[in-house]
This record gives structure tokens, C-alpha cells and sequence, in this order.
């Protein structure tokens, strides 16, 4: 049986819950999917915090602190 993306973040969400920790997602070229994924489970927000999409390489220096020659590797 194939598992879905909604499968894979409804065991994340669980896993989470399991061990006592908060989660956060930092996205580029998805877009914000995986954050918007894990909100459409109804409580997901118990554990999940907060998204960033930080789709041009400025946005992750300055949001992220990503370092800009890490970017160019």
C-alpha cells in the first residue's frame, strides 16, 4: 500500500506528540506544501508551530540566517 504525503504528516504530527517537541518548517521550493499539509489535520496546531517559505535567496539569508555562499553550493 502506497503512503501519502497526508499519512507521512499525520505520523510526523504523532511522533511529535510522543516525544513532547514542537515543530516548524522552513520551505523554499515547496512552496509552504508541507506546512499546509500538516494543517489540514484537524489539531495539528498542538504541535505545530509556525511556517517560513522563504522562496528567493534574500529571504533565506535574512529570515533564515542562511549564509549566502552556502546558497551558492
Amino acid at each position: 500500500m502506497e503512503e501519502t504525503l497526508l499519512d507521512m504528516a499525520r505520523q510526523l504530527l504523532d511522533k511529535c506528540r510522543t516525544v513532547g517537541v514542537t515543530l516548524a518548517t522552513a520551505e523554499s521550493c515547496t512552496g509552504g506544501l508541507i506546512a499546509a499539509t500538516l494543517t489540514d489535520i484537524p489539531g495539528s496546531s498542538d504541535v505545530f508551530d509556525r511556517g517560513f517559505v522563504t522562496y528567493t535567496n534574500q529571504a533565506k539569508t535574512d529570515m533564515l540566517g542562511v549564509l549566502p555562499d552556502l546558497i551558492e553550493r
